[in-house]
């Protein structure tokens, strides 16, 4: 047997155990080896068609299964080192002229450790999922809170139809005292179907009304109203909440960390909806998540501006973004309003859905798993991403809508509280139902249910054109590349 017929024997062999064995005379190992190969791929195959896909990757976000994942492909990788240098030895390569002994037994080294490789990257792939799960989804702050409970296998949504989860940007900083949340919105999932609406709320909604019975329904009973900054801005809009609650432990009786669930529960009652969960994400992990997954395509429809002295600028046109100009077209005002910042948000929220399918995300996973480090703050109990995985991936590809609470649908400084919660209401309902239109018409109110407080009735009140239907594809609105799947 020449050094090309050992070469290619032992390329078999690392595809196929055994075939080297076979070769060299050793049948009875060889036909042990290529019969528990099969056994280990059939097994597997079946396996898989056997189980939910989503249930799978469910179940893969599990702490035992990742270390389980990680200890066995290093098993395995060792196992087929192993594999090959025997296989090498089999073939007997003492029998070679001494170069074609050089030849075959450096090429033999290459291809044992180039089969170790993709075990290697499976572990480390299994290690930086773990890491990065165990340092976001850590034990809730607020005092006294109880650890969640583990979900029920038969009803892991515990009788809930429907899983709203609150999606914020805050701007935290070294050089900034708390947290304000300038980008907010619901995410309302019908757990069936996987069927989303997309609440956008506005940060200078004005008024804002709190949970009656609630420590700050108590504080502010004609809703939230702050004196003027002493430069004349105001520190009493919906963005200010979280920071509010936060600064004010003795509202709550001392307790600490209020922001996330007052804000939470501000924004439920709102809506009419109840907020099961929040994950809040800094605006530069936010672009280092773009980053992650290899940047967006958007489409630019003028020149956004942005910087201190507005240095910055995003041209116009359809290009694949960096994270930190996704991340300026997305927040800035510079030129502009926070009803247009908005509406790039959903564009930017829609290319990502659109844009990040799962060979990107397996591709790019470790760098995935350092970018979501940078989530801030969530309350999502470890154990539910068991079933909010598969979750998400019915909502990848159901019908997403989006319903954006700006003018001329409502009247930011003096908010219709009541229509706000029909045009959420008939937004669930239609999206609750089986190949629901995208548009629906909300009624309006014929009066809020909380009167304005005395020092918003002085305002000058906003003249609002004709209304347009404030439910839309999530898409809508922001040129063809945020539909590129």
């Amino acid at each position: 047997m020449g050094a090309g017929a050992v070469l290619g024997w032992l390329v078999l062999a690392a595809l196929v155990p055994g075939a080297a064995h076979l070769r060299a005379g050793w049948r009875r190992t060889g036909l042990v080896l290529i019969s528990c190969y099969a056994a280990a791929l059939l097994g597997l195959l079946a396996f898989v068609l056997m189980n939910d896909i989503g249930a799978l990757a469910g179940s893969a976000t599990q702490d035992s299964w990742l270390t389980s994942i990680m200890v066995g492909t290093i098993v395995l990788g060792l196992l087929w080192f192993g594999l090959i240098v025997h296989s090498f030895v089999v073939l007997r390569p003492g029998r070679l002229p001494q170069s074609g002994q050089i030849l075959t037994g450096t090429m033999a080294g290459l291809l044992a450790v180039v089969v170790v490789v993709p075990f290697g990257w499976a572990a480390q792939t299994a290690s930086a999922s773990r890491q990065a799960l165990n340092d976001i989804f850590q034990t809730p702050e607020n005092e006294g809170e109880s650890p969640a409970p583990e979900p029920k296998p038969e009803d892991p949504w515990a009788g809930r139809e429907r899983v709203n989860i609150l999606l914020l940007g805050g701007d935290a900083d070294d050089n900034r005292i708390g947290v304000r949340t300038d980008s907010m919105n619901l995410a309302s999932v019908d757990v069936k179907t996987g069927n989303t609406v997309l609440f956008s709320l506005p940060r200078n909604l004005e008024d804002v009304r709190f949970r009656p019975g609630t420590p700050m329904a108590r504080h502010f009973p004609n809703g939230f109203d702050l004196p003027k900054d002493a430069n004349g801005g105001s520190s009493d809009l919906l963005n200010s909440v979280w920071e509010y609650a936060d600064a004010h432990p003795e509202i709550f009786g001392g307790k600490q960390h209020q922001g996330p669930k007052v804000l939470m529960d501000t924004i439920g009652y709102t809506l009419g909806l109840k907020v099961d969960w929040y994950a809040l994400v800094n605006m530069w992990g936010f672009a280092r998540l773009i980053d992650a997954i290899g940047g967006v395509t958007i489409t630019v429809e003028q020149d956004v501006v942005f910087g201190k002295y507005n240095e910055g600028l995003v041209k116009a046109g359809t290009r694949k973004l960096k994270g930190a100009d996704a991340m300026w077209y997305a927040r800035s005002r510079t030129y502009s309003d926070d009803y247009t910042r908005m509406r790039r948000q959903r564009c930017v929220l829609g290319a990502i859905l659109t844009q990040a399918d799962p060979a990107t995300v397996l591709t790019r996973f470790n760098q995935i798993a350092l970018a979501t480090k940078e989530l801030i703050r969530t309350d999502i109990p470890r154990p539910m991403l068991k079933h909010l995985v598969p979750l998400a991936l019915k909502v990848k590809n159901a019908e997403v809508s989006s319903v954006q609470f700006v003018p001329p649908v409502i009247n930011t400084g003096y908010p219709d509280w009541d229509k706000i919660r029909d045009i959420a209401e008939k937004a669930v309902r239609d999206s609750a139902r089986p190949k629901a239109p995208v548009a629906a018409s909300a009624s309006p109110s014929s009066s809020p249910s909380v009167s304005p407080s005395p020092r918003r009735t002085a305002k000058k009140q906003e003249k609002q054109p004709g209304e347009d239907d404030p439910t839309k594809g999530l898409t809508e609105g922001c040129g063809p590349s945020s539909a590129k799947g």
